[in-house]
């Protein structure tokens, strides 16, 4: 009941907000804008495989110091199921990074060391006979793991190179006209020595395309390398900083799941024309010779899905793309020979095309 010593407030008398009248000229056609969809966009697992990604950075992190952008791009072409051409001078734990990542998620990993003299059928595999059975069995190659590391790519000769990145498209091995599939996820780290190229194939650059990414490692830190030698000296043997010591967080299953969703994250049509702008601009850029290819767009894309996953977000922004275009993009293009012979980069180049392509406003 109200009551009478406090009456009810009288009701409002502010006027309704001021519209401005319609204008009676057209007005001028303004350009889309890249907006960001909605955080509902995403999809609803995607902060699960943030998560697990977090988690195998963490775990890579305790035995693989220093290289926080080079962990970064392996997991992105993990999560993007390509592979990657790890180039780096001796020394810098190209082999020990691999091998961390695969006992993050239980995985199987190989190695094959390519020499001269090694054959496609020590890569993928050949039938032999077994005498105890009297029947032909096959016996299959270091290929048939999740993570395969390729050392020295480039020092095999270019029918063994061939079989392996045959193994790499397919996903199969064909044994004398049988088809074996491998176990998913599969992913190929192969490293080239950038020093030594005295007796060496290099892959012509129809190969080089298969590869994802080109990843850079370079010298740590000055602070993070001396952390590195006082923690492999601790134990005996140098035996410190072991990718034995590394636990495993997830499953194979986990990064199949990982995948799948990596390729779900939504890229808006201003963002993928971008993407294909930069590449389009290196085929016009007068310093390089040779430019990207639609594969490479392509790959700018999953990558930059990749890395928005990572972040958990559910969509591709401007800036995932502009991070990607180094290591996608430097194993694709060509500098002329006179801008070569000045000492500058491919990273020089690229980075100028960068600066020369418009990104959607955000």
């Amino acid at each position: 009941m109200n009551d009478p010593a406090f009456p009810p407030p009288p009701p409002s008398t502010v006027p309704p907000p001021y519209s401005p009248p319609a204008p009676s000229y057209a007005p001028p056609v303004v350009q889309p804008v890249y907006v960001p969809p909605p955080a509902s966009y995403a999809p609803p697992t995607v902060p699960t495989s943030t998560s697990t990604m977090h988690a195998i950075r963490q775990a890579v992190g305790q035995v693989f110091v220093g290289q926080d952008e080079v962990v970064h791009q392996v997991l992105a072409a993990l999560l993007a199921g390509g592979h990657v051409l790890l180039e780096g001078k001796p020394g810098l734990g190209k082999t020990h990074l691999v091998l961390a990542l695969a006992r993050t998620f239980g995985g199987n990993f190989r190695r094959i060391q390519f020499t001269p003299d090694l054959m496609p059928s020590d890569v993928t595999g050949h039938t032999l006979f077994d005498l105890s059975s009297q029947t032909f069995r096959v016996r299959r190659g270091p290929v048939f793991a999740n993570l395969l590391l390729a050392d020295e790519i480039n020092r095999a000769p270019a029918k063994t190179q061939s079989a392996l990145l045959e193994v790499m498209q397919e996903a199969q091995v064909t044994i004398d006209g049988e088809s074996h599939a491998l176990q998913p996820p599969f992913m190929t780290f192969a490293t080239q020595n950038p020093i030594e190229q005295e007796g060496t194939y290099p892959l012509p650059e129809a190969q080089l395309d298969r590869f994802l990414l080109k990843v850079l490692i370079d010298y740590p830190e000055s602070q993070h390398e001396a952390w590195i030698v006082k923690a492999v000296a601790s134990k005996a043997g140098g035996s410190g900083l072991s990718a034995g010591d590394v636990q495993q967080v997830c499953t194979p299953e986990d990064i199949l799941n990982a995948q799948a969703e990596a390729a779900a994250v939504q890229a808006v049509e201003p963002v993928v024309d971008y993407a294909v702008n930069l590449v389009r601009a290196t085929r016009q850029h007068s310093a390089i010779s040779l430019g990207a290819g639609t594969r490479g767009a392509i790959s700018l894309v999953r990558v930059a899905k990749s890395y928005a996953l990572l972040e958990g977000r559910g969509y591709i922004t401007p800036s995932d793309v502009k991070r990607a275009v180094l290591p996608v993009l430097r194993h694709r293009v060509q500098l002329s020979p006179e801008i070569a012979i000045t000492g500058q980069t491919v990273d020089d180049m690229l980075n100028a095309v960068v600066r020369t392509v418009e990104a959607p406003r955000g």
